[in-house]
Parts: structure tokens; sequence; C-alpha cells
């Protein structure tokens, strides 16, 4: 049983009351009970069965030592992040499993083996607090660097408490800055003021939980002497503060986000916060004099029209004095999109996805206009970008993998191309015989709809190879090629298939191949998926006896809806930290954060067409399902353990063939050390083999 703190536990009271109070004719209501007693009991009587099966499976032992060894292994990338004159990283491994936050010279750490100073034990910590710590993160304060606000939390959750370090005696300030467990947002102004958005108490939270208010607090006052400086509406997503140091004096701004894709920028002048009229759903980032803004749909201004995905430069002065002149970095072509930027002090990094492969585009402002040049890659696979220090330096950090390559970590040197890898990680599985395939599929509509296979090419060509699918489509979020270790040993030597598909929803082609999925488009994704699935079978890849399908949060609600949909499609489905429950899951923790992105389900016109999807309302008893294994976390404070829960405990009363397993650890990411997450994908696994082969 999780041992809860009173914050946490009157949270939960209170979502047990509202749970209590609505939907009388859903009988599995007490199962959003998170804490309470009787759904305890039933969580832990379901993960004893689901034990005793899988562990009991032949695969599950080698799979969960492989994967932990791969995730302890000291030959994993140290990714760091420079603050200040440090590379700071944190790092778990067998003897640190909750984790060292620990730093190095940008000169050591490119040695073979970096010597490191640790800067807070996390397993030291939680042994001398009696307090089940997971690190949330620490921000630190520029140009000095001398102090941090470090973010803990309570088993993995995304609430976290909030306290100040010094950096320089490692230790935290007494009578610093500290906040109660909270979903909260803090960031630093100056040496003695950060901005907070926090739970202030009745009405400072939206309705989904985030702050609804943001403070200036003063150094050395109580948190209720805070001043508000900035408010949003109580139907908010949230609303937060940022500070640009990249020039001097400071800049500070406000977010005010209304809903997904749709937020108001606002810049403090004389005191107040001033809006910056652009569209709501236009990404602005701020450096030096510049604004850059990514724009989500078509947008006509000052005689002149810009598609939406595009990229805009202005400076930042005379956007605020109202001039509308843009200098245009990036215009979307078929199949080629911004994925995201990295802005340097002196540049601006682009890294697009053309037909689901990276490139990266740097652009430098001059006198006469920006000049561009592509950045050569190791490869066709998949990018990363990142400034080193946006604030001093156009260096940039670039990272490299695809589906048979690990990942190496490149230091290119003023935006050049990248050369000699600082750091690489080594095989893990032997690739020897394996290829990558890039296919599409035609989906109910007409759209065409690529995806990957990757695995030896015996197996491909078998036909009768147990086969992964996994899928997500929604809030924008790409699906791209990766190199997973676990993957490889536990599936890929072993003679299985990994498929990824590239379907709506997504973020691969830019906003309009997000849009085609969007609220009453939703049905897009699933037949785009659906269609991969089909695909694979007409191939002669994988039919549908040997085809499992993986997907978590939104890619739960993916694969527990075309499971019941199409049900013939697929042979097996492990449904990690999913939704299901669409007729509530507005009322249920960060739900209402997801409107923009599901429709409000309170709505007749809405719920027309959510209801036509919902899993949890249309599982039928009558109906043929694949063997369904649920995975979940009692500590998942973001998509509530409620969504997985109720659809297995119909199902299973319904008589379907299902499985539960819920971590009382770990929040959203489903586990909070790397026991844990070997222990889940070994279950995972050694299901998806029993069950496909």
């Amino acid at each position: 049983m999780l041992k809860a703190t009173f914050l946490f536990g009157a949270f939960w009271i209170l979502m047990n009351s509202i749970a209590a109070a609505e939907a009388p004719d859903d009988p599995y209501l007490w199962l959003e009970e998170v804490l309470g007693k009787q759904a305890l009991e039933y969580v832990e009587t379901q993960n004893a069965a689901t034990l005793k099966e899988l562990e009991a499976q032949p695969e599950f032992a080698p799979i969960k030592s492989q994967v932990l060894a791969i995730l302890n292994s000291k030959e994993r990338i140290p990714y760091v992040s420079k603050q200040g004159a440090y590379l700071y990283n944190f790092w778990q491994d067998a003897k640190n499993p909750r984790g060292l936050w620990r730093r190095t010279s940008l000169e050591e750490y490119q040695k073979p083996a970096p010597a490191w100073e640790t800067v807070l034990d996390v397993d030291e910590l939680a042994k001398a607090e009696k307090e089940n710590w997971v690190w949330h993160g620490g921000s630190s304060f520029p140009p000095k660097y001398e102090r941090s606000l470090i973010s803990l939390s309570r088993g993995g959750g995304d609430a976290s408490v909030v306290r100040e370090f010094d950096l320089k005696t490692k230790a935290f300030v007494k009578d610093g800055f500290a906040l109660p467990e909270a979903k909260s947002r803090a960031v630093w102004r100056d040496d003695d003021t950060v901005y907070v958005g926090t739970d202030f108490g009745a009405g400072s939270l939206t309705d989904s939980g985030y702050p609804r208010i943001v403070k200036r607090w003063k150094r050395g006052t109580p948190l209720t002497d805070a001043v508000t400086v900035f408010e949003g509406q109580k139907s908010d997503v949230s609303v937060g503060a940022y500070v640009d140091f990249s020039l001097s004096p400071v800049r500070e701004f406000f977010e005010r986000d209304i809903a997904f894709y749709n937020t108001e920028n606002f810049i403090l002048s004389n005191g107040s916060a001033v809006k910056i009229e652009l569209p709501n759903d236009t990404d602005m980032t701020v450096f030096n004099e510049w604004a850059l803004l990514k724009l989500r749909s078509d947008w006509t201004i000052g005689g002149k029209s810009f598609k939406g995905g595009s990229l805009l430069a202005a400076k930042l002065d005379a956007l605020l004095k109202g001039e509308r002149q843009f200098d245009v970095l990036f215009e979307p072509k078929p199949r080629v999109a911004l994925e995201h930027l990295a802005a340097t002090h002196g540049a601006v990094a682009m890294n697009l996805s053309d037909n689901v492969r990276s490139r990266v585009i740097v652009a430098t402002p001059g006198k006469t206009g920006w000049s561009m040049r592509e950045m050569k890659l190791p490869g066709s696979g998949t990018a990363g970008i990142s400034a080193v220090d946006e604030y001093e330096s156009d260096d940039l950090w670039v990272t490299y993998q695809d589906f048979l390559t690990p990942d190496s970590l490149y230091l290119a040197r003023s935006g050049a191309d990248p050369a000699q890898a600082v750091k690489a990680r080594p095989a893990f599985f032997n690739s020897m015989g394996m290829e990558v395939r890039q296919y599409e599929a035609v989906s109910k509509d007409g759209t065409k709809v690529p995806y990957f296979v990757v695995g030896k090419t015996d197996a491909i060509q078998s036909g009768s190879a147990p086969t992964i699918l996994y899928g997500y489509g929604g809030f924008e979020i790409s699906m791209q090629p990766f190199y997973s270790a676990g993957t490889g040993q536990a599936w890929l030597e072993q003679g299985g298939v990994y498929a990824l598909a590239n379907i709506r929803g997504g973020g691969e082609f830019g906003p309009e191949w997000h849009q085609g999925a969007l609220k009453g488009k939703r049905q897009n994704a699933y037949d785009d998926f659906e269609a991969v699935a089909e695909d694979l079978a007409k191939r002669g890849i994988a039919q549908p006896k040997h085809l499992g399908i993986m997907g978590g949060s939104n890619g739960g609600l993916l694969v527990s809806t075309v499971a019941i949909q199409r049900p013939e499609l697929f042979g097996a489905v492990v449904c990690q930290v999913p939704l299901t429950d669409m007729r509530r899951y507005h009322k249920m923790l960060a739900g209402a954060s997801w409107m923009a992105e599901y429709g409000d389900p309170d709505k007749p016109e809405d719920w027309a067409y959510i209801s036509k999807y919902s899993p949890y309302q249309n599982v039928k008893k009558e109906g043929k399902y694949p063997r369904i294994l649920f995975t979940t976390s009692t500590r998942d404070d973001r998509v509530h353990p409620g969504h997985a829960r109720k659809l297995f405990a119909k199902m299973k009363e319904m008589g379907h063939d299902v499985l539960y397993y819920e971590n009382t650890e770990g929040g959203h990411a489903g586990s909070a050390n790397h026991e844990q997450k070997a222990k889940m994908v070994a279950l995972e696994f050694s299901f998806l083999w029993k069950t496909l082969k």
C-alpha cells in the first residue's frame, strides 16, 4: 500500500467524494477511489493473478535481467545540461536507484571516463527524510548559477515539492524558497525573487488542477505575502511565467494556456502584463532581439499570407510596436515539417521531419537577412538538437539514432557539422541480419499513412513472426525511429518484428497531420492504425493472430479503441496508462486540459462522436476481443488509474480474457526506478511472447 502524505490524501479524498457523487449508473465507479480500501484490495488481487501467470513464463526472468542490466549500464550516455561552468547530469544505476545529481566540466566530460562531483544523492536524502523521493529536476538562476530550485515527487507523480538548493555548499537553503506538494511552476526572476504558480488555496487552481495565478515571491517573506501579478480563468489549462536572460535588462513574460494549442502571450511592461497580439495557436520563442513564431494555422497579416507550420522571425521590439514584418525561416512542404528548434546565442537550429527522417537547418541572422545551411548528419534516422549554452555560444548538442544504430552525442561547434562523437552508446543487441523498411498503408479515406518495420529479414518475410505494432496519434507528438536496447534484446534478437505507425494526430507532417485527427476527426487516427494492421497482413509480414499492438496514455486509448472496433485484426494488446472512459475523462485529474484534443463530452454535439469510440462505453459482452494486458500506476496523477481499472473490471466480468498490473509508484511513466521499469517491460514482453506465438 502507498504511504500518502496529508496533502496527497486530502486531494484523493476530494476526488473520491466527487466520484461517488457522479455517474451513479456506473457500477465500477468505486475503482476511481484511488486509495480506497476496496479498490486497492481489488488491484492487489488482480496483480497477484497477473504476476503468477507472467512471472512463470520462461521469457520473464531473462528479459527482466537483460533490461535491468541495460538500464543500469555505465555505458549509457550521461546526457547533460550546462549551468554556468558545469555540466549537470542525473544518473541512476544499481547502486543509486533513486539517482545522483552530479556535475563535471565540459573539458572533463569529453574524456572517456569523466570525473563526476556529486551534488545531491537522492537515495541518501530519501533515507534521511524517510520519504519516497523521485527526482523531478533542478532549475538554476543565470548567470551566477549558485542557487537552484529542485523539484522532488513522492512516488513519481506530477505533483512535486520545490526546495531551494545552494550549488556551492551542496545543501538545501535554510529558510529558502520552498513549496509544498502541488503541480507548481516556479522560475527565477533574480537572486531574491521567483515567480510562482501553485496551490495558494481556494480558487487558485484551474479545472485541470494546474496553477491559475502567478505571484511574485520575495526572499525572506512568507508565501502568503507573495504579490499576484497575473491571473487566468478557472476554465484555462494553466498559467505561468518565464524570464528571458539573453539581453540586459531581462524580459519577463507570462503565458495563459487557455487550452492545448490556444495560448495568449504577455510581456511585463511598466509593471503591467501587456498582451502580445498574435494568433493564439502560435508558439513563440524569444532569443536576443528576435521573436520566433511557429504557426499552427494559416495567417494573413500585413498583406502577406503564411502557411500553418511555418517559422517566422521578427524583431520583438518592432512586433510589440505593432509592426508586422516577418522573415520566413521555414515553410512546410508535403511530408516536410518543423519538429522543433533550438535557439543559440546568435543562430537558430531547426530540426525538420522529412518523411519521418531528420534534417537540421541552421539559420543565422545577418545585415542583409538570414543565411541558411543544412547540417550533415551521421545518417538518415532521428536527430535531436539543443543549445549547449544559449546565452554564451552557438554550440549545439546533436544526438543521432535509428532503429539499429545506438544513440550518439556530438558537440557541433558554432553549429558546424557534427564530426567525432563525444559520447556513443555501444550496441546492446546483435543487429546482424536485421533491416528497416518503410511502407505506406492507405487509410479508409484514402490518406497514405507511413509506417516502419524492423527485424531480421527472414522474420519479416516469414509472415508468422510475433509482431508488435506501436502507435500514439495525438497531441502533435511524432513517432520517429529510435534505438531501443530492451526491445532489441527481448524482441528483435529472439525473432520478433517491430512496427511503428505514423498515424494522424501526431506531428510527423506538421499541424495539418495533427488536426486531421482532432476532436470530431479522431476516428481518422483509429482508421489509420487499423489500415497499417491490414497492410502488414497484406504484405505477408504479420497475420492477425501474430500481431500485438501496444500504446500508452493517448496510445492506450488508441489500442483499446481499435481492439474493440476491429478485434479480428489483432492477437494481443498491451494497453499502458490509458484513457478509456471518455464520458468522464474531463472530470478525472488533468483530463479537463485535454478537451481541445478530444472535445467536451458534456456537450451533446461532442458526445455524439466521442460516444462512438469511447472504449468503456463500447465494449460488449458478446464481442470476441484479443487478449489484453492493462498496466497503470497508482501514483499516476495525470491519467487517472481508474481508466485502466474500470475497463479491465468491466471486460473481466463480461468474461473476456484480460490481465491487469498496477504499479504502486511511478506516476504517468508507470515506474519510479530501473527495477520497476525492468519488471514492467518483462511482464509486457512475456505476455506478448506467450500470446502471439
